[in-house]
Protein backbone atom coordinates (compact mmCIF):
# COMPACT_ATOMS: atom_id res chain seq x y z
CA UNK A 1 0.00 0.00 0.00
CA UNK A 2 1.21 3.42 -1.10
CA UNK A 3 1.68 6.03 1.54
CA UNK A 4 -1.11 8.28 -0.79
CA UNK A 5 -3.14 5.15 0.04
CA UNK A 6 -2.41 4.91 3.26
CA UNK A 7 -3.11 8.45 4.32
CA UNK A 8 -6.43 8.79 2.28
CA UNK A 9 -7.67 5.00 4.35
CA UNK A 10 -6.73 7.15 7.73
CA UNK A 11 -8.32 9.98 7.04
CA UNK A 12 -11.96 7.74 5.92
CA UNK A 13 -11.19 5.66 9.19
CA UNK A 14 -11.64 8.86 10.64
CA UNK A 15 -14.26 9.89 8.67
CA UNK A 16 -12.40 13.37 7.85
CA UNK A 17 -12.63 15.25 4.90
CA UNK A 18 -9.38 16.42 3.04
CA UNK A 19 -10.82 20.24 3.72
CA UNK A 20 -10.51 19.11 7.71
CA UNK A 21 -7.02 17.16 7.53
CA UNK A 22 -5.36 20.01 5.90
CA UNK A 23 -6.29 22.45 8.65
CA UNK A 24 -5.31 19.69 11.57
CA UNK A 25 -1.97 19.60 9.73
CA UNK A 26 -1.86 23.12 8.42
CA UNK A 27 -1.66 22.81 4.74
CA UNK A 28 -4.16 23.51 1.83
CA UNK A 29 -6.74 20.60 0.83
CA UNK A 30 -5.33 20.13 -2.82
CA UNK A 31 -2.38 19.19 -0.80
CA UNK A 32 -4.09 16.50 1.06
CA UNK A 33 -5.32 15.15 -2.48
CA UNK A 34 -2.11 15.45 -4.18
CA UNK A 35 -0.45 12.92 -1.28
CA UNK A 36 -3.36 10.38 -1.28
CA UNK A 37 -2.84 10.18 -5.14
CA UNK A 38 0.66 10.11 -4.62
CA UNK A 39 1.91 13.11 -6.34
CA UNK A 40 3.47 14.66 -3.88
CA UNK A 41 4.50 13.51 -0.15
CA UNK A 42 4.52 15.22 2.55
CA UNK A 43 7.87 15.91 4.35
CA UNK A 44 9.25 14.53 7.98
CA UNK A 45 7.45 17.35 9.92
CA UNK A 46 4.06 16.89 8.40
CA UNK A 47 4.82 13.38 8.22
CA UNK A 48 4.79 13.08 11.69
CA UNK A 49 2.22 15.10 12.38
CA UNK A 50 0.25 13.08 10.75
CA UNK A 51 0.94 10.39 12.63
CA UNK A 52 0.20 11.97 16.18
CA UNK A 53 -3.56 12.75 14.55
CA UNK A 54 -3.93 9.10 13.14
CA UNK A 55 -2.69 7.95 16.69
CA UNK A 56 -0.44 5.48 14.29
CA UNK A 57 3.43 5.39 14.71
CA UNK A 58 5.66 6.99 11.62
CA UNK A 59 6.67 3.79 10.83
CA UNK A 60 2.99 2.41 10.27
CA UNK A 61 2.50 5.64 8.31
CA UNK A 62 4.81 4.86 5.77
CA UNK A 63 3.98 1.14 5.28
CA UNK A 64 7.28 -0.16 7.27
CA UNK A 65 5.67 -2.81 8.84
CA UNK A 66 7.98 -2.87 12.27
CA UNK A 67 5.12 -5.34 13.93
CA UNK A 68 5.63 -8.15 11.31
CA UNK A 69 9.40 -7.91 11.41
CA UNK A 70 9.02 -8.30 15.51
CA UNK A 71 6.82 -11.05 15.51
CA UNK A 72 9.15 -12.92 13.03
CA UNK A 73 12.62 -11.69 15.20
CA UNK A 74 10.65 -13.11 18.61
CA UNK A 75 9.17 -16.09 16.30
CA UNK A 76 12.85 -16.92 15.24
CA UNK A 77 14.04 -16.63 19.16
CA UNK A 78 11.55 -18.82 20.21
CA UNK A 79 12.81 -21.41 18.11
CA UNK A 80 15.98 -20.84 18.83
CA UNK A 81 15.54 -21.22 22.50
CA UNK A 82 13.24 -24.25 22.03
CA UNK A 83 15.97 -25.58 20.31
CA UNK A 84 18.68 -24.67 22.39
CA UNK A 85 16.55 -26.03 25.60
CA UNK A 86 16.33 -29.93 23.45
CA UNK A 87 19.96 -29.51 23.03
CA UNK A 88 20.41 -29.10 26.68
CA UNK A 89 17.78 -31.68 27.52
CA UNK A 90 19.95 -33.74 25.28
CA UNK A 91 23.50 -33.08 26.88
CA UNK A 92 22.03 -33.53 30.39
CA UNK A 93 20.54 -36.92 29.69
CA UNK A 94 24.14 -37.71 27.82
CA UNK A 95 26.03 -36.62 31.19
CA UNK A 96 23.61 -37.96 33.29
CA UNK A 97 23.95 -41.08 31.95
CA UNK A 98 27.99 -40.99 31.96
CA UNK A 99 28.39 -40.11 35.41
CA UNK A 100 25.67 -43.09 36.33
CA UNK A 101 28.46 -45.04 34.35
CA UNK A 102 31.38 -43.76 36.10
CA UNK A 103 29.86 -44.55 39.67
CA UNK A 104 29.16 -47.84 38.24
CA UNK A 105 32.71 -48.42 37.60
CA UNK A 106 34.23 -46.85 40.09
CA UNK A 107 32.02 -49.05 42.68
CA UNK A 108 32.94 -51.72 40.47
CA UNK A 109 36.43 -51.39 40.54
CA UNK A 110 36.28 -50.65 44.57
CA UNK A 111 34.43 -53.76 45.41
CA UNK A 112 35.51 -56.16 42.59
CA UNK A 113 39.13 -55.23 41.03
CA UNK A 114 40.58 -54.08 43.84
CA UNK A 115 44.68 -55.22 44.59
CA UNK A 116 45.52 -58.56 45.95
CA UNK A 117 47.44 -57.89 48.52
CA UNK A 118 50.70 -60.72 49.17
CA UNK A 119 47.82 -62.27 51.60
CA UNK A 120 45.70 -62.81 49.07
CA UNK A 121 48.04 -63.61 46.38
CA UNK A 122 46.48 -66.70 44.49
CA UNK A 123 49.65 -68.14 43.05
CA UNK A 124 53.12 -69.55 44.83
CA UNK A 125 55.32 -71.88 44.99
CA UNK A 126 57.05 -73.70 47.87
CA UNK A 127 60.82 -74.87 47.50
CA UNK A 128 61.59 -77.14 50.26
CA UNK A 129 65.22 -79.26 50.30
CA UNK A 130 65.38 -82.38 51.52
CA UNK A 131 68.70 -84.68 51.47
CA UNK A 132 70.05 -82.82 48.53
CA UNK A 133 66.95 -83.20 47.25
CA UNK A 134 64.97 -79.84 45.59
CA UNK A 135 61.06 -80.26 45.84
CA UNK A 136 59.05 -77.20 44.07
CA UNK A 137 55.73 -77.02 44.93
CA UNK A 138 53.31 -74.86 42.89
CA UNK A 139 49.83 -74.48 43.76
CA UNK A 140 47.16 -71.77 41.93
CA UNK A 141 43.63 -70.67 42.53
CA UNK A 142 42.56 -72.37 39.80
CA UNK A 143 43.11 -75.83 40.40
CA UNK A 144 47.02 -75.54 38.88
CA UNK A 145 49.09 -78.03 41.02
CA UNK A 146 52.27 -79.85 40.97
CA UNK A 147 54.88 -81.14 42.51
CA UNK A 148 58.90 -80.99 41.15
CA UNK A 149 61.00 -84.27 42.40
CA UNK A 150 58.01 -85.31 44.39
CA UNK A 151 57.07 -89.23 44.13
CA UNK A 152 53.61 -90.55 44.05
CA UNK A 153 53.10 -90.90 47.80
CA UNK A 154 54.17 -86.95 48.47
CA UNK A 155 52.05 -85.87 45.59
CA UNK A 156 49.38 -87.48 46.99
CA UNK A 157 49.26 -86.68 50.59
CA UNK A 158 50.11 -82.97 49.38
CA UNK A 159 46.94 -83.03 47.40
CA UNK A 160 44.77 -84.09 50.11
CA UNK A 161 46.11 -80.85 51.98
CA UNK A 162 44.63 -78.34 48.83
CA UNK A 163 41.61 -76.03 49.10
CA UNK A 164 41.66 -74.57 45.34
CA UNK A 165 39.09 -71.90 46.73
CA UNK A 166 41.28 -71.01 49.53
CA UNK A 167 44.92 -70.77 48.42
CA UNK A 168 46.15 -68.98 51.71
CA UNK A 169 44.76 -72.31 53.68
CA UNK A 170 46.42 -74.36 51.14
CA UNK A 171 49.59 -72.51 51.76
CA UNK A 172 49.42 -72.63 55.53
CA UNK A 173 48.78 -76.83 55.08
CA UNK A 174 51.47 -76.88 53.30
CA UNK A 175 54.21 -75.31 55.18
CA UNK A 176 52.56 -77.04 58.04
CA UNK A 177 53.33 -80.39 56.13
CA UNK A 178 56.65 -79.75 55.87
CA UNK A 179 57.67 -78.22 59.64
CA UNK A 180 55.75 -81.62 60.52
CA UNK A 181 58.69 -83.61 59.03
CA UNK A 182 61.38 -81.37 60.09
CA UNK A 183 61.65 -80.12 56.71
CA UNK A 184 62.77 -76.43 55.68
CA UNK A 185 61.31 -74.35 53.02
CA UNK A 186 61.40 -71.07 51.38
CA UNK A 187 58.02 -69.48 50.12
CA UNK A 188 58.00 -67.22 47.25
CA UNK A 189 54.12 -65.50 45.96
CA UNK A 190 53.62 -63.55 42.90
Amino acid sequence: MSLGEKISELRKRDKMSQEELAEKVGVARQTISKWELDETAPDIKQAQELSKIFHISLDELVGNELSSVVVEKISNTEKLAGMIIKILKVAGIILLVMVIIEVIALITAVFFLRPISKEESTKGSITCVVDHEKYVVEVESNGLFTCQNCDAKLSSELEELIDFNNYIETRNNIMDYFEDHDIECELKEY
